[in-house]
């Protein structure tokens, strides 16, 4: 895609979520606070969170891109809600180092989004029977789906995880430290026979090279521990959603309250008037050139054109 066409898809999505003026002013907020970050960022020569910063402001685009794109509705508190993941997560988690200085910080975050995974789920079911005039499915699938859905994404994040960290040398999946361990690799007869080891206070790691690293307060788990933590509480925020949405859909009043996180499918009216005013707050070069164009073939009467007019009419 040229430069242009880059621009110009960049403009008309900051003038969708403009259509919501409190979603608005949060995007504008966040996305000065992620700038604010990201100066800091290039002064003190840390590139990687200068990265984190570029991809935390293209984040902030694909709710607008994926409602322009694939013509979804995505309520404005869903949006905001998104927002504030990707700075509490990208922003605050990994460049301020909230997962370390704040004890639950990284579980917090996990069960939202078990819970907004859920969410989507329920929403799929409109989605993927757009064609479906009136939708006759049982709540016990609706749930399933939504329930589905969420341990899904919960799953394949875990997955990418301990990708980046195997290949890339990171750490994302973040160790833990523990005091007992039951493992058969530590039976010296190799019979399958589990051996207990308790009240771990310290580990001695010694490399091919000779160097030593030693580990005070346990044995370090490597990401196992954190990996099983995440999914749990992912599951967590899975069935609260799930069961919540179960309970509106058997009393027949829809989601409810969490009717502010259901994603539709956008009407042809309503899509054609979004588009309309996209256009005027966010036009295309092509629309600009047509009316300055337009505005260019009105004559304009010279001041003594116009003085000689006046006397005529008076005369």
């Amino acid at each position: 895609m040229a430069r242009g066409g880059i621009r110009r898809l960049i403009r008309r999505a900051r003038a969708r979520i403009a259509l919501d003026r409190r979603t608005f002013v949060l995007y504008m907020v966040l996305r000065a606070l992620v700038l604010l970050t990201l100066i800091r960022c290039v002064v003190t020569a840390r590139w990687e969170g200068v990265a984190i910063c570029v991809l935390s402001l293209v984040l902030f685009l694909v709710p607008a891109l994926l409602e322009e794109g694939a013509r979804l509705d995505i309520p404005p508190l869903f949006q905001a809600i998104i927002y504030t993941f990707i700075y509490a997560a990208e922003i605050l988690g990994e460049i301020e180092h909230y997962y370390e200085l704040v004890p639950g910080w990284d579980t917090v975050l996990h069960t939202i989004n078990g819970f907004l995974c859920a969410a989507v789920g329920f929403s799929l079911v409109d989605l993927l029977n757009r064609s479906s005039k009136k939708l006759n499915l049982s709540p016990v699938y609706v749930t399933l789906v939504a329930f589905c859905f969420s341990m899904t994404i919960g799953v394949l994040w875990e997955f990418l995880e301990f990708g980046i960290d195997s290949f890339f040398g990171m750490d994302m999946q973040k160790d833990t430290l523990v005091t007992s361990i039951s493992s058969v690799a530590l039976d010296p007869t190799n019979q399958g026979v589990r051996v207990h080891v308790d009240g771990i206070t310290r580990t001695l790691v010694e490399t091919s090279s000779g160097a030593t690293t030693v580990i005070d307060g346990g044995y370090l788990d490597i990401g196992l521990i954190d990996t099983m933590k995440d999914l749990l509480v992912n599951f967590v925020g899975a069935v609260a959603f799930s069961a919540i949405g179960y309970g509106h859909l058997v009393r027949h009043d829809g989601f409810g309250w969490t009717e502010g996180l259901h994603v539709r499918p956008t009407t042809d009216d309503a899509y054609a008037k979004e588009q309309e005013t996209i256009e005027r707050m966010a036009p295309s070069r092509r629309s600009r050139c047509a009316r300055q164009g337009k505005a260019a073939e009105e004559p304009v009467l010279p001041d003594d054109a116009g003085a000689q007019g006046t006397s005529d009419a008076g005369a």
